[in-house]
């Protein structure tokens, strides 16, 4: 069967373009020589998983360890069911090492023990009785949770001075979160665990990294070898742009161009951006599975001011646990701070606009002028009166009122390009704006496909500010400056308590920068 690019569950060598597993994890092999205790933490979808198990075969293979990898994951349901909790995990040692390991190096059947007694004499006993050190790798450990999570981690602790002859010689946690010392696992709020830690002996906390641009070109010219179809360097650079190297989208990225737009002959940067769109607009179960994070409170304190551009540079993202919870949903990145790919940006902001695109009953034929171009003074008109009319209600219904302005406008500005130009944003962290480009193709005198490039940079007006048309102004300057184009749209949204009232709003004003660029004020 030939190999694909695999979008669901653990990659394997056999089946699957991958990048080699065991080398995404170099510092493992040190720590487990070490005899040692370690948490490895990375985002849903990034190859822990197929990691982890490449890892214990190649163990286990080599002749020296007992290395088993297996999932937590089915005692989610049991939550402070302590006992419950221990018996899924032990089961689940069970069932894998019948899979995964000869006769020899399965565990003995399980001792009779008290409750919160069982994982650890289980470990113990298969210690004991196993003719080479045992490294388990516990997949999803921050499935358990409360008093489950809390008995697990305290035999681990309790087994640990023991090692490698009574106990497991080495112990991989890992799962979506760090297991902090004074927290639960999975993303729960903060619940201490008591006065002291229940799992205090790890050695090491290792983040599990997204695929460089190198290992993508790697992993994307197997495909040429395979098939002779070939990836160009720009469509590589542009998968890395779009992804950051997060193995689900770079992997979700090229399925789409060879499996569902079927594109045949070499794959190019107008491939991959297209396959964006599409994948953006399916919304697949990856991408969903973020986007029902948006609502819960803690994320919600971080991406909404850095949607806004107003997010402090000198907030201390070291010691903030939102901000470490909301990196390790792989939702942001840190140095600076920021939404983690493109990719993510564009789903969270088409999603927290959804409800306002609904409301708007445009056509997105009538901005286009006969000579193919969009009809930008048009659109700022049509926006400035469904501004006016709406923009109120609108801005106390949406999920993310702080920057309801701006997302009202990037859904409509979504909905007039939709199917076909693009609306690219960037978000100038800490300095109070949005800017956007909106890009639209048409073809001009000569026959030619151009595109037409629009600029807009929006900021709001905040009470105990001044007036920000000269700081936006200045900003946009810049911006212009860096896509080549002389002149560009300002939106100032006023958010003042007393501000101007909405009906009075969508006024418009000409202005012009330090530099002469010709500017449209629009004041919402």
């Amino acid at each position: 069967m030939p190999r694909y690019f695999n979008t669901a569950g653990p990659c394997e060598p056999d089946r699957h373009y991958m990048v080699p597993a065991v080398e995404r994890l170099p510092e493992a092999r040190p720590l487990i020589e070490q005899l040692g205790y370690f948490v490895l933490h990375a985002p849903r979808q990034s190859g822990k998983t197929t990691t982890l198990r490449a890892l214990a075969k190649q163990l286990t293979a080599e002749g020296t360890y007992a290395a088993l990898h297996f999932s937590c994951e089915g005692g989610e349901p049991a939550q402070d069911d302590y006992a419950a909790a221990e018996r899924v995990v032990v089961g689940a040692i069970l069932h894998r090492a019948e899979i995964s390991l000869p006769l020899e190096l399965r565990p003995p059947p399980v001792p009779a023990a008290p409750p919160l007694r069982v994982l650890l004499s289980t470990l113990a006993l298969w210690a004991q009785s196993c003719p080479r050190p045992l490294v388990l790798l516990f997949d999803e450990i921050d499935a358990l949770q409360g008093e489950g999570l809390r008995t697990v981690l305290r035999q681990l602790r309790e087994g640990f001075p023991d090692r490698p002859r009574f106990f497991p010689a080495s112990v991989v946690l890992c799962g979506l979160r760090d297991v902090r010392d004074y927290k639960a696992a999975s993303g729960g709020d903060p619940q201490r665990f008591g006065t002291s830690s229940p799992f205090n002996v790890k050695v090491e906390s290792l983040r599990f990294g997204d695929f460089t641009e190198a290992e993508i070109q790697s992993l994307y010219h197997q495909h040429t070898e395979d098939t002779g179809q070939v990836f160009t360097d720009q469509a590589v650079r542009h998968a890395f742009e779009l992804a950051q190297g997060q193995p689900w989208l770079t992997n979700a990225l090229a399925r789409e161009v060879i499996e569902k737009m079927a594109v045949r002959g070499p794959i190019t940067e107008v491939h991959i951006e297209e396959a964006k769109e599409r994948l953006i607009l399916a919304r697949q179960t990856h991408l969903d599975s973020l986007v029902a994070r948006l609502m819960e409170p803690r994320v919600r304190r971080i991406l909404s001011p850095m949607l806004e551009g107003g997010f402090a540079e000198t907030l201390d993202i070291t010691f903030d646990d939102d901000v470490s919870y909301v990196r390790d949903l792989g939702l942001i990145r840190e140095k600076p701070i920021r939404v983690a790919n493109p990719i993510y940006r564009e789903v969270m902001v088409r999603v927290l606009a959804s409800a306002a695109e609904q409301q708007m009953t445009i056509d997105p034929r009538s901005f286009v002028l006969p000579d193919g171009r969009l009809d930008l003074p048009k659109l700022l008109d049509e926006f400035a009166a469904f501004w006016t009319e709406h923009g109120e209600i609108l801005t106390s219904r949406l999920p993310y009122h702080e920057v309801a302005p701006q997302l009202v406008l990037m859904a409509f500005l979504q909905r007039i390009v939709n199917g076909g130009g693009y609306v690219d944003r960037e978000y100038g962290i800490g300095r109070g704006r949005i800017d956007l480009l909106v890009r639209w193709p048409y073809t001009d005198t000569a026959g030619k496909r151009v595109w037409q490039r629009e600029a807009l940079e929006l900021k709001t007006w905040a009470d105990k500010k001044a007036d920000p048309l000269a700081q936006g102004l200045k900003q946009l300057e810049n911006y212009l400056d860096r896509l080549g184009l002389q002149e560009g749209v300002l939106v100032l949204f006023d958010r003042r308590s007393k501000g101007v009232p909405f009906e009075e709003r969508g006024r418009f004003e000409e202005a012009s920068t330090a530099k002469g660029y010709r500017v449209t004020v629009l004041r919402g």
